[in-house]
């Protein structure tokens, strides 16, 4: 059964109910397994999502942190034929010069990779990052003006997350051109794009990411990437 943080907790009592939550071992669990089903989805039914699933998914996006609480992200649902098939057109253009970065049977394996799911879909988020939003007023961004950035991608991850919680699938397209994403869809010229999203009920379901089941990466050990100085 889904519920909102509305159904669960009246907003007049959100501010002052800040003790309301206790994590429990059952619940670290769950949480755990969250992280493990959280895929790439590449491979979609075209079922429609449920009438007002998405907008329940941005509401829960926003509760990302961001740097002096800015917000900066803005969500664009991509709905016109033809702007879908600009860019899907970049994908494939795009597609076919990376597949020349490879030789041998790493290029054959490339080829046979399934890289994104933009025809089968039937939700489309092209996700920007609007660099000069008042909101925050600078706050954080004095040194590192790209943590705007870095805040509209924790509210990609938080959606990403909310989204497997409600059976839902995303895939993150990375192999696009961003000013044929940025000129097709007519954005202010301050938004810089960080990420296109496909989402959508997912065919298959899987506990290993998609590119470590077809060989082309196994994850890495922490002893890689944890380091004491």
């Amino acid at each position: 059964m889904r519920f909102s943080v509305r159904e669960c907790i009246p907003q007049n009592q959100v501010r002052r109910m800040t003790d309301a939550f206790r994590a429990t071992d059952e619940f670290a669990a769950q949480f755990d397994s969250l992280l493990v089903w959280r895929r790439d989805v590449r491979r979609f039914k075209t079922d429609l999502l449920e009438p007002g699933l998405l907008e329940e998914l941005i509401d829960r996006a926003c509760l990302a942190p961001s740097v002096g609480n800015a917000q900066p992200w803005r969500f664009v649902s991509v709905e016109s034929p033809d702007h879908r098939n600009a860019v899907a057109e970049s994908f494939e253009r795009e597609n076919a010069e990376a597949a020349k970065l490879y030789k041998d049977e790493q290029a054959m394996l490339y080829a046979e990779l399934k890289l994104a799911g933009l025809k089968e879909a039937p939700v489309h988020l092209a996700v920007f990052s609007d660099t000069e939003t008042p909101l925050g007023s600078g706050l954080g961004q004095q040194t590192m003006p790209e943590t705007l950035v870095y805040s509209t991608v924790c509210a990609i991850h938080t959606l990403w997350l909310a989204a497997r919680t409600r059976g839902v699938g995303v895939g993150w397209v990375s192999i696009l051109d961003p000013r044929v994403i940025t000129r097709t869809l007519n954005v202010p010229g301050n938004w810089q794009f960080v990420g296109y999203l496909c989402l959508g009920y997912a065919i298959e379901n899987h506990d290993d990411p998609e590119l470590v089941r077809h060989g082309w990466q196994e994850r890495i050990d922490r002893s890689k990437v944890l380091f004491r100085r």
